[in-house]
């Protein structure tokens, strides 16, 4: 007398994958989200390994770990996946202070966000 398994959250033939608080604004991290959207898996790996942003190397943790949900979880081919969605949300924002002058308070915000990646298995067309 267990409870019900959750339904899944993503189709048959997809897998997700979330990573959260990463040290960089949205905007910067949805630069990076931006050049793996619909690629292919294996490119969009590559061109993770070779980028000059700072965040893309925690970007292409969270795509590996995505790939390893869609195969070991999900017994989807990797060969045929492509990252269908790549979307940033923002998170907390540390709010800090330096002291300015006369008597004025400047105001740091170190902002975090997230990213979560979803992976869909297509078939090749030949």
């Amino acid at each position: 007398m267990g409870k019900d398994k959750n339904p899944r959250r993503v189709a048959d033939n997809e897998a997700r994958a979330k990573l959260r608080m990463l040290k960089t604004s949205p905007q910067k991290l949805n630069l990076v989200a931006g050049l793996i959207r619909g690629q292919k898996v294996e490119k969009a790996l590559n061109d993770l390994t070779f980028s000059k942003k700072r965040i893309a190397v925690d970007v292409k943790k969270c795509l590996q770990s995505a790939i390893a949900n869609a195969e070991n979880n999900h017994n989807l081919d990797v060969d045929e996946l492509i990252v269908a969605e790549a979307y940033v949300g923002k998170n907390l924002v540390m709010k800090r202070g330096r002291p300015r002058g006369r008597g004025r308070f400047g105001k740091i915000l170190k902002p975090f966000a997230e990213i979560t990646i979803t992976v869909r298995q297509v078939e090749e067309q030949a």
